[in-house]
């Protein structure tokens, strides 16, 4: 045998040891694999095979897994390595009894480099700050009044015009995108006082509403990758990081062109002593401390944090909550005959609901939850250990060990919510007595739990009650024949295909 043909056998003999010896100490390493790991591949193929369901992929995985947890390694030198979970008992531990070894981490703000400072991506005295703030304007009554104004006004002004416009022409819409457009315009007029008028008849192209997209499906592609390609990426400024800055310019431009118009109303001395839009309202609090704490870049990273939190997650809720309710008429007539019950009709009921109102209808917040808890908003939450642990479970947590909740699966675990888990029963939220059923926020990950959980819960029950009533009162949402809706792949658990209906008139 030649040189060259002894020297290419020992190269694969010390190839194939190599590999052999790192998939022992893998396997070593790795105590509980969730997946079948692959040399140099890690769990990544059966993942990607995958990828078309991931989410009821990942929830059949988790139920035979002890205490439904499990590991994730990704291919060789990338940190694509996890600690799955979507046991109640691991998620109270960590966002609540151990709340301080548990943080977002750097690599968290990294990937989530458009959130900012803001209080979703703050660790820290940061996010304490924010959430006080947060806590003292959300609280108030006026700020609920505020919020219920500007939604009635997109109501009549917008949504019902062009549902009536849908109706009359007898063509087929995407629900999802009406959704997506009114929340973008309600958000906006919320935290900016301005109305971009995404939700218009014609449907139009709105920059900065495209922006916001863009720069919410770059960060899911982060996710999807390893963290040096997207960096490389980034700095080559080629592929979806291009998109990305490109995005995330435009959206800049458009909250910074608030910021000032808003400080050259101070500026003048334009006073109103009514609730207004939240950066006139930080802009105040900040004037009348005389310290100036909310700069520009503070109040950029607030407003885009609050459009996360008011805008897709209450989309998702109502794309979910409708699909599920036109696919159970029962559920439908129920929640017709509960507006009934307490008001007398369903006729313009929707001008006449108030805040406090909105709370007698026990059965349409229970079939919110449902929807919720099915198809909950924010698919996946993650923390970093700061210290090692060992979870309630028996898992043992090491150091800058990252930990997913799987809050899709959270809602379809049997131990927790029962045999008919994958039912749609908005009854399970409602004692004997008729109370709305209190289910611990651990359970019920959906808003978050511990000391961050949700500051807008309430607010976004009104939000969505109101706008259910103001649809189902007028109008029959039907499904156009043969669509079947697909769960995005996104940091936001949307329709992949949207959502596409027809809509009829109601008969009073």
């Amino acid at each position: 045998m030649d040189l060259f043909g002894s020297i290419i056998i020992v190269c694969a003999l010390f190839f194939f040891l190599c590999v052999v010896i790192f998939q022992i100490h893998r396997r070593r390493f790795c105590r509980y694999p969730i997946l079948k790991d692959y040399p140099f591949l890690g769990m990544l193929p059966p993942l990607l095979w995958n990828l078309w369901h991931i989410h009821d992929f990942l929830t059949e995985e988790l139920k035979k897994q002890q205490r439904s947890t499990g590991e994730f390694t990704g291919p060789w030198f990338t940190k694509m390595n996890y600690l799955v979970t979507s046991d109640p008992i691991n998620v109270h531990h960590i966002m609540s009894k151990c709340f301080a070894n548990y943080v977002k981490g750097q690599e968290f703000h990294e990937i989530f480099e458009a959130f900012g400072d803001g209080i979703f991506n703050a660790d820290s005295e940061t996010w304490k700050y924010n959430r006080s703030l947060f806590h003292s304007i959300f609280k108030q009554r006026d700020f609920e009044l505020f919020q219920e104004k500007i939604i009635r006004n997109k109501l009549e002004r917008s949504l019902i015009p062009i549902l009536d416009h849908v109706q009359q022409k007898g063509s087929q819409v995407d629900l999802q995108d009406v959704f997506n457009r009114f929340t973008f315009d309600n958000i906006c007029s919320v935290v900016l006082g301005c109305d971009p008028n995404c939700l218009s008849i014609d449907f139009p192209d709105v920059t900065c509403e495209k922006a916001f997209d863009q720069i919410e499906e770059c960060i899911f592609y982060r996710h999807a990758i390893p963290r040096g390609v997207w960096i490389l990426q980034k700095i080559l400024q080629v592929g979806q990081e291009k998109k990305m800055t490109k995005a995330s310019k435009e959206f800049d431009e458009f909250i910074y062109a608030n910021i000032e118009s808003k400080r050259e109303e101070l500026r003048k001395g334009i006073k109103n002593d009514e609730m207004g839009d939240l950066l006139t309202t930080f802009m105040k609090k900040e004037k009348e401390s005389q310290v100036i704490v909310h700069d520009d870049k503070f109040l950029r990273d607030a407003a885009f944090n609050l459009f996360v939190a008011g805008r897709d997650t209450i989309t998702s809720a109502l794309t979910w909550l409708f699909y599920l309710v036109a696919t159970h008429p029962l559920v439908e007539t129920k929640i017709l005959e509960e507006i009934k019950e307490n008001f007398g009709s369903i006729n313009n009921i929707e001008k006449k609901l108030g805040v406090d109102d909105l709370k007698k209808l026990v059965y349409l917040q229970g079939a919110i939850c449902e929807a919720i808890r099915l198809f909950p908003p924010i698919p996946f939450e993650r923390k970093q250990a700061i210290k090692g642990d060992i979870l309630p479970s028996g898992h043992i947590v090491n150091p800058n060990t990252i930990i997913l909740f799987s809050l899709y699966s959270m809602g379809r675990v049997e131990e927790t919510w029962g045999k008919d888990c994958l039912e749609f029963k908005p009854q399970r939220w409602i004692s004997e007595r008729g109370y709305i059923v209190h289910n611990p926020s651990y359970k019920f990950f959906s808003f978050n739990a511990g000391p961050r959980t949700c500051l807008g819960k309430d607010l976004s029950f009104i939000q969505i009650k109101m706008i259910a009533i103001s649809i189902l009162c007028k109008y029959r949402v039907l499904l156009v024949e043969d669509h079947v809706p697909l769960l995005s792949h996104s940091i936001v658990l949307l329709m992949k295909n949207g959502f596409k209906v027809r809509i009829t008139k109601r008969e009073i």
